[in-house]
């Protein structure tokens, strides 16, 4: 719930209701959480039954062969981590900057950049440390987000107005080629607040009774931002009318909403204390992406899956430091696009790979290895699982054609270093012919 809530429900509202310009865009929201859920089933059942560490990693190397196409998958899923993971971490950087923008007025492009490199360089520092005394900056931080967003909802339900939440425009759910692209643009919103209702699974070796825990923590995390993130929004639009925040790139204040909606109510004394509350949870949030995320390179290196350099630990801290600096360095560079960009990329990089590759994992083992012991399974199966499958192509298949062509792209160049990668190290589809 760290990484799932952070600072995704006070930067993505403008962005989500600017998708089919109005309240109605909450259907995009709601179709994202029957995504997720969905989709939750199948990491369950696969964390259920193989609740070892790195999460994706293992299940798409085992469920497509662990000396064959599985070492290509598992190798395209780091590739692509490498970018999604960075640009999940740049939106926090980008709202933090954006919000400062309340603070620190006029504030040029370029200097919201420079504010945003600054952010990720000190996220670096202080994750250059040994893990213990990263704990407690982890739990201060975690606090301050707990009572933003809590402040939030609360002042929400006080002063909700019905009239201005639902205030509907002429023919909001008119069906047409446009409403679909808006819905799917709406559904990324919201796929990206949900981003790490499986984070469970990338610790699963350390998860006790994980047949029982990690579906459950799936579900129960989900539900509860779920109605958190209702909370979050309707507090907003009930108290800001929309109009007045979007399209969002035409208004400069959707930058920092919750802080023109704590203006609106408290002044702006109080919306100031509560804006540097923000700032502490975006930073919260960026910091715990960076020092989970970063173990994911490393762990799949040190098993001979990825490049031997990701393996490396400094030599005093006992850390992944290579890994580290990547992805940080990465994080800052993704900075110099929007944040509706960084979103859309990241979910289109993440689909092919990870989220369809796993439903279609979590198919082929149950007929390759139907007696694989599995301590939870999908519900109704298969149709969660074929749920789960059409609506990652439908988000897919609704994003710009020019994000959709990076993500292929992407996954195009992993393919070749993969093969030369394999070609060095003699890996398949190069190994040597075993001799009999």
């Amino acid at each position: 719930m760290i990484n799932m809530i952070g600072i995704g429900p006070f930067i993505t509202i403008p962005l989500l209701l600017t998708a089919l310009g109005g309240p109605q865009a909450m259907l995009g929201w709601l179709v994202a959480l029957v995504i997720v859920i969905c989709d939750g089933m199948v990491w369950s059942e696969l964390g259920a039954a193989m609740p070892g560490p790195g999460g994706s990693f293992g299940y798409l190397r085992e469920a497509f062969g662990r000396e064959r196409f599985g070492r290509l998958m598992a190798f395209l899923f780091v590739w692509q981590f490498i970018l999604s993971g960075p640009l999940e971490i740049a939106s926090g950087y980008i709202g933090f900057s954006q919000y400062l923008g309340y603070i620190w007025h006029g504030l040029s492009p370029k200097a919201l950049f420079a504010v945003a490199a600054c952010v990720g360089v000190v996220n670096i520092v202080l994750l250059y440390r040994r893990i213990t005394s990263i704990a407690k900056i982890t739990v201060s931080l975690w606090v301050g987000t707990l009572a933003t967003t809590a402040a939030v909802i609360a002042t929400g339900a006080a002063n909700f107005d019905r009239s201005i939440a639902f205030d509907f425009p002429p023919g909001a759910f008119d069906f047409s080629l446009g409403f679909l692209l808006g819905l799917g643009a709406a559904a990324r919103v919201g796929i990206y607040d949900y981003l790490g209702y499986y984070d469970i699974c990338y610790i699963g070796d350390e998860v006790d009774r994980p047949g029982h825990v990690i579906p459950r923590s799936i579900l129960i995390s989900t539900i509860a931002v779920a109605l958190i993130y209702i909370g979050v929004n309707l507090s907003i639009i009930g108290v800001v009318p929309w109009r007045t925040f979007v399209p969002a790139d035409q208004h400069p204040e959707s930058s920092f909403i919750v802080s023109i909606f704590m203006e609106r109510i408290y002044g702006p004394g109080v919306a100031t204390v509560f804006t540097l509350m923000i700032l502490w949870t975006a930073f919260g949030s960026v910091f715990a992406l960076l020092l989970g995320y970063s173990r994911i390179p490393y762990a799949a290196a040190k098993d001979g899956y990825f490049f031997k350099a990701f393996a490396r630990v400094h030599p005093t801290k006992d850390f992944p430091h290579v890994s580290v600096v990547v992805l940080g360095v990465i994080s800052i560079l993704a900075c110099l696009f929007s944040l509706g960009v960084v979103i859309d990329a990241l979910i289109a990089t993440r689909i092919v790979v990870q989220f369809i590759g796993q439903v279609v994992g979590v198919m082929r083992l149950r007929r390759t290895r139907p007696d694989m012991p599995r301590p939870y399974r999908i519900w109704l199966y298969p149709v969660p699982a074929f749920v789960a499958l059409a609506g990652w192509l439908f988000v897919f298949f609704t994003t710009d054609v020019r994000v959709i062509g990076f993500g292929v792209g992407i996954l195009a160049l992993g393919v070749g270093a993969f093969l030369i990668w394999s070609r060095r190290v003699r890996q398949w589809p190069f190994a040597e012919p075993v001799s009999v």
